[in-house]
């Protein structure tokens, strides 16, 4: 079954023999949730196990300084996230198609494979996050459990088949186990809020710590995630089909208020991971950087309650499950609009899979947990570093008042997109260039 088959599925079909009253006019909640279900996909992004490496490492090793980054890059995420449903509901056209009508096959395909590495890299995320939670609650060997990531990673292509509602419904369910979870973990952590507070003040001595920038970028990456673009310019597109004769800017507005509303909540999520980190792992005297596996084990006694670090797995194993849903709809969006290439969704959600298992399987028996945690870091400034390639083609469409009608940017937001697009250019040399001196 393909993307647009997917996203075409209706989600609101009268029965059968059923008519619809002919008065009857919905509910504001109703017409709502009659918008909702993209918004919450793309928010999974936001919340996947790549965001708990960073902000673990963020918090235990530099306190609550780098929640201004996370605060920064939900805003960023916000701002590209419009851009992103603005355009799939302007042209009938995701990004990916976009760009291969803007600047023909050989970009297309230049352009594509940085996506899929993008893809894989946030698979190998899920592998590993996965891999960790089900050791950590069941006491399943990591090589096992990354071998059995594979196995939700097919259950989600069998819920693609009862319908995108029923899909959308389990990713606001595990999301809802996220929240409930965390808000027990702030409960019995003992936050500093007065220093958290500070923390949301950007400070640009970030830029010169090389350690501090490097989990910084990690966490971009983690939050603003190249593939979500596509997917979300994608999923946008069932409202024309659902309501066309609705003007596309009242369509617009709504996709982007579901859009924020749901980054809002993933913000709530990443920050609190960050401030968890902080208050329960964060020593001045003695600074590490704490990984997943640790902060499980870490918790319990460290808080004094019993339940926080099962919590904690558990809240990891929904993150997990949740990503997998974004990875095979991103996929299956960006090789069908880059390459007008179909591939069965089964058959590309195993080669994803495998590209993430190879490297997850050799870390895991070359260098156990520590190793595991440093490369689900690393996969995340690999995100950072390809997000350029999504961004400036999407800012530069955007623009496009001959392409988008009056979902064009105003000049305003172009110059908002456009700050963004240099401030991930900028923290990217920035880092790499650390990198190499080192």
């Amino acid at each position: 079954m393909s993307v647009r088959e997917l996203t075409s599925l209706v989600w609101s079909r009268p029965r059968a023999g059923v008519a619809a009253p002919a008065s009857a006019t919905p509910a504001p909640w109703q017409r709502w949730l009659a918008f909702a279900g993209p918004g919450f996909l793309v928010a999974v992004g936001y919340m996947d196990p790549g965001n708990w490496a960073t902000d673990l490492a963020g918090g235990s090793r530099f306190g609550y300084a780098l929640l201004s980054v996370v605060l920064l890059s939900s805003l960023m995420a916000m701002v590209l996230q419009a851009l992103s449903a603005r355009l799939g509901l302007a042209t009938g056209r995701d990004l990916a198609q976009n760009c291969r009508a803007a600047f023909g096959k050989p970009a297309a395909v230049g352009l594509w494979m940085l996506a899929e590495i993008a893809i894989a890299a946030t698979d190998l995320a899920e592998v590993l996050g996965g891999a960790i939670a089900l050791n950590l609650l069941f006491g399943i060997p990591l090589t096992t459990g990354v071998l059995l990531t594979g196995l939700y990673a097919l259950a989600v292509l069998v819920l693609q088949h009862w319908g995108m509602r029923t899909l959308e419904a389990l990713v606001a369910a595990l999301i809802a186990v996220i929240a409930v979870c965390f808000a027990y973990e702030l409960v019995v952590a003992p936050v500093d809020w007065a220093r958290a507070r500070q923390g949301l003040s950007p400070d640009a001595s970030i830029l010169a710590h090389r350690e501090m920038l490097y989990v910084a970028v990690g966490i971009i990456g983690a939050t603003v995630m190249p593939h979500n673009l596509y997917l979300h310019s994608a999923l946008v597109q069932r409202h024309i089909r659902r309501e066309p004769a609705t003007p596309r800017l009242r369509l617009a507005r709504a996709a982007v208020w579901e859009s924020n509303l749901t980054l809002t909540l993933a913000f709530f999520a990443n920050a609190a991971i960050l401030v968890l980190a902080a208050a329960a792992f964060h020593r001045p005297e003695h600074p590490q950087a704490i990984g997943v596996e640790d902060a499980y084990r870490l918790l319990s006694p460290m808080l004094g309650a019993s339940l926080a670090g099962t919590v904690f797995a558990l809240a990891l194993l929904a993150a997990g499950l949740n990503a997998s849903v974004t990875a095979t709809l991103s996929g299956q969006v960006v090789m069908e609009g880059f390459l007008n290439f179909r591939m069965p969704a089964w058959l590309r959600r195993i080669v994803t899979r495998l590209l993430a298992l190879v490297p997850a399987l050799i870390v895991v028996n070359s260098a156990g947990a520590a190793g595991v945690n440093e490369l689900l870091i690393l996969s995340q400034v690999i995100l950072s570093l390809q997000l350029p390639f999504a961004v400036i083609p999407l800012v530069w469409f955007s623009r496009n008042k001959a392409l988008m009608g009056d979902l064009a940017s105003p000049r305003w937001l172009t110059a908002v997109a456009s700050t963004i697009t240099l401030l991930i250019l900028a923290m990217n040399g920035v880092m790499l260039g650390q990198v190499w001196d080192y």
